[in-house]
């Protein structure tokens, strides 16, 4: 096989994800698809003929999402139409498995230069249809096989089951918001950050807009768990609940509801892109390589509880690669609850100070399938401003998943 060299990587800033609140709640998600494609051909110069596909993560394929996100932003961003495109969705993971199918595509030798990223609009009216979400469809046979809850809810069961407290979940909730703090003061994400545009011409947004830098324990502390009253939305004619989907597995389970604004995972719109080629490309065009992929993976585990797969993903992966939990020198583990990271952390000895370490998806926002895509180019940009050398990123994804990738600088 031969290398996946990643080239580079770019993201638009996380704007607010409610309708008339943030920043880039106006534009149609191929606009902030195109915003990154186009820098990305702007920075590095490539000839957009020569890319021979476009991997895009959506989780929500509806409405202005539908219609393959990924080749339409590319027609938007003016790329030669010889560019093709296709998108996927494995929900949270989408932006890590498209950079995965990307890296496998070169590392088998069937392509040179490919592109992969991932949008989500999260202020988009409609994205997960009407009514309660569940994640089966509406499959019975399929509910009664693996009942699947809210995934917040799913996320207060898993702390209780671990004995997690809410008191230790908001510490990491605050934690992450004084690092994103010190990140943005501390120009940590200038790199990859490119701004965005609205149709005018006029700048939309050119800076986070989620993070909450005064957080406080204290203020943490008031706030009302998010997920208690939505447990006991009856979901169909039955009076199915989401408590009732856990308690099928875990009868005897007395969830302890611990999971609130502030130590969940922000809706925010964004978009995020990665360039990676072959080398015999890149040697030839003259592009600089910034890291290789060395291995990636893929990992299922209870669709019931659905935030456990990170830590068997990360086993997974490190063995494809040859490595151990000490040749990594950062990872980045997507916030998309707080006991996603702290149980990780707790069942892996990680050391604190080697995660997230410019904050996660509690003080920035997780636009579902771009989140991935976001994660690789923050721990590349980290590594390269630290001079360290390895980075493994992982995520939990719906219906019990996690995809995982390391990436080493060149």
């Amino acid at each position: 096989m031969v290398d996946a060299l990643i080239i580079d990587a770019c993201r638009t800033p996380r704007g607010i994800g409610k309708a008339g609140k943030g920043a880039l709640t106006e534009l149609h998600p191929q606009q902030l698809g195109a915003t990154v494609l186009r820098a990305l051909a702007d920075r590095t110069g490539i000839d957009t003929a020569d890319v021979d596909d476009i991997i895009w993560g959506t989780s929500s394929q509806r409405g202005p999402q539908s219609g393959d996100l990924g080749r339409m932003s590319a027609l938007d961003a003016g790329y030669d139409v010889r560019a093709s495109g296709v998108t996927l969705d494995r929900f949270c993971g989408s932006g890590i498995t498209s950079v995965n199918m990307a890296a496998h595509a070169i590392m088998s030798g069937s392509e040179d230069l490919v592109i992969a990223g991932g949008t989500e609009m999260m202020s988009m009216a409609g994205r997960r249809g009407e009514g309660p979400v569940v994640m089966d469809a509406g499959n019975l046979r399929l509910r009664a096989r693996h009942p699947q809850s809210h995934q917040g809810v799913c996320a207060d069961a898993v702390a209780t089951l671990e004995g997690i407290t809410r008191r230790e979940l908001d510490q990491l909730g605050q934690e992450s918001q004084r690092r994103a703090d010190t990140a943005i003061k501390g120009d940590h994400f200038k790199k990859s950050l490119v701004p965005v545009f609205g149709e005018d011409g006029a700048l939309a947004l050119d800076h986070d807009e989620y993070p909450r830098s005064g957080s406080t324990l204290e203020g943490l502390a008031t706030l009302k768990p998010a997920f208690a009253a939505m447990a006991d939305v009856p979901l169909d004619d039955r009076g199915t609940t989401y408590r009732q989907l856990i308690l099928d597995r875990y009868p005897d389970l007395d969830i302890n509801f611990v999971h609130h604004a502030g130590n969940s995972s922000g809706v925010v719109d964004g978009s995020a892109a990665i360039l990676l080629a072959s080398p015999d490309y890149a040697s030839k065009h003259g592009l600089k390589p910034r890291a290789r992929v060395v291995a990636t993976a893929n990992m299922g585990d209870s669709p019931t509880l659905m935030m456990n797969a990170p830590v068997p993903a990360t086993r997974k992966v490190l063995a494809r690669a040859g490595l151990t939990l000490d040749d990594i020198d950062l990872f980045e583990v997507n916030e998309a609850f707080a006991v996603v990271v702290e149980k990780y952390i707790r069942d892996l000895k990680i050391d604190r100070d080697k995660i997230n370490v410019n904050g996660g998806s509690i003080a920035l926002g997780h636009p579902i399938g771009a989140t991935g895509s976001i994660l690789i180019g923050t721990v590349l940009d980290e590594l390269e401003r630290r001079d360290l050398r390895r980075g493994l990123v992982t995520m939990c994804a719906a219906g019990g998943m996690a995809p995982a990738i390391i990436i080493e600088r060149v």
